[in-house]
C-alpha cells in the first residue's frame, strides 16, 4: 500500500516517470497489479477533473495526429497542460501496436507541459484501450487540465471515445463531390463540433464548400427545429487558420452542456454508469479466459462444434457451468 501512496504522491507532484508507472499499471490485466490500480484509483478520485476532456476521430486521412500537434502547441501557448491519449490498433494475431503518434506530434512530444500516452487497444471495447478512463483519472490529477483522446478511426470506437469525453470533435475532408461518403449517420448523431481539416492552398475553397454540405446535412439528422446542431468549420494544421475557431466552438459546446440539458456533470455521471458496466463486463471476460475449467474444456469443445457433433449453444452452456465452477474462487 506504502508503494501505490508513493505513486499517488508521485502522480500529484506531475512527476512524469510516476505518471507513466501509473498508467502501466492500470493497463495490466494481472490480478495483482488489477487490485493495486484500484487502489491507486481510489487516491486519486477525489482529485477535481475540472479540465476539458475531448474526443477526436475522422475519416482516414483526415490529419487527426497533425491536428491535435497543431491544437496542442495553441493550447500550451495559452497556458494549458495537454495530456493525448492515443489509442493505436493491435494486431488481432501478435497484439503488436504501431504506436507511432509521438513521430506525429513532434511539437507537443518536445513540450514540458505535454504528456503524450499512445496505448495498444488490445481488442478491447470496439478499439479503444480499456484503460483509457483511468488513464484520464491519472492524467487529471498529475494536472493536465486539456486530455485529447484520439481514436483509431474505426468501427465501434467512436462509440466507446464518444461515451467519455465531454466534446466529441470529428475531423473530415473536402473531396471533389463525394465529402459525404463514408460518414456514417450514427457518427454524425454523435459528434458535438465537424471540423473540415486541410482548410489550405487549393483545397481551402473545397473545404468551404464541404462545410457547407456537412451544415445541411446536419439539418436532415434531426427534424426538431430546437435541438442542438454541431457546427461545421474549417481548420488547417499546416497554416493554423480556424483552430482557435475550432477550440472555441468546444469551449461553447461545454459552456452548453454547464447551462442545459441536466449539465456537464450529469454527463460524466451517466458515462460512469456505462463505464462501471463495460468494467464488469470486461473483468468477466478476463475469468473466462482465465478459469482452469474452461481452458480444460475449450479445446474440445471447439473441435465438438467445428465437427457438428455439438451445437455452439450446447457448448457455450458447458462454458458457462465450468466458469461458475471456478468464479467463485477467483473472486476471494
Amino acid at each position: 500500500m506504502k508503494h501505490v501512496e508513493a505513486l499517488a504522491a508521485g502522480v500529484r507532484a506531475g512527476r512524469r516517470r510516476d505518471i507513466g508507472r501509473a498508467i502501466t499499471l492500470v493497463e495490466s490485466a494481472l490480478p495483482d497489479h488489477r487490485a493495486q490500480a484500484r487502489a491507486l484509483l481510489r487516491i486519486l478520485r477525489d482529485e477535481p477533473a475540472p479540465g476539458v476532456r475531448v474526443g477526436i476521430t475522422g475519416v482516414p486521412g483526415a490529419g487527426k495526429s497533425t491536428f491535435i500537434d497543431a491544437l496542442g502547441v495553441r493550447l500550451i501557448d495559452e497556458g494549458h497542460k495537454v495530456a493525448v491519449l492515443a489509442i493505436d490498433p493491435s494486431s488481432s494475431r501478435t497484439g503488436g501496436s504501431i504506436l507511432g503518434d509521438r513521430t506525429r506530434m513532434a511539437q507537443l512530444a518536445a513540450s514540458d507541459h505535454a504528456y503524450i500516452r499512445p496505448s495498444p487497444s488490445g481488442g478491447h471495447l470496439g478499439g479503444v484501450a480499456r484503460a483509457t478512463r483511468e488513464t484520464m483519472l491519472i492524467v487529471e490529477a498529475a494536472g493536465y487540465d486539456v486530455v485529447i483522446v484520439e481514436t483509431v478511426g474505426v468501427g465501434q470506437s467512436e462509440v466507446a471515445v464518444a461515451g467519455m469525453v465531454d466534446t466529441f470533435l470529428m475531423l473530415t475532408l473536402a473531396r471533389a463531390g463525394d465529402q459525404l461518403q463514408g460518414i456514417k449517420r450514427g457518427i454524425l448523431e454523435m459528434v458535438d463540433v465537424i471540423a473540415v481539416n486541410k482548410a489550405d492552398g487549393d483545397g481551402e475553397g473545397e473545404a468551404r464548400v464541404a462545410a457547407r454540405e456537412l451544415t445541411m446535412a446536419m439539418r436532415l439528422i434531426t427534424s426538431d427545429p430546437d435541438a442542438r446542431r454541431p457546427p461545421v468549420l474549417t481548420s488547417s494544421s499546416l497554416t493554423g487558420k480556424g483552430l482557435a475557431e475550432v477550440w472555441q466552438a468546444v469551449l461553447d459546446h461545454r459552456t452548453w452542456l454547464e447551462t442545459s440539458g441536466g449539465g456537464l456533470e450529469e454527463r460524466r455521471a451517466t458515462q460512469q454508469i456505462s463505464w462501471l458496466w463495460a468494467l464488469v463486463e470486461g473483468e468477466l471476460g478476463d475469468a473466462l479466459r482465465r478459469a482452469p475449467s474452461v481452458r480444460t474444456l475449450r479445446a474440445g469443445l471447439e473441435a465438438d462444434v467445428a465437427a457438428g457433433d455439438l451445437s455452439a449453444l450446447e457448448a457455450s452452456g458447458q462454458i458457462l457451468r465450468a466458469l461458475a465452477h471456478d468464479l467463485p474462487g477467483m473472486l476471494t
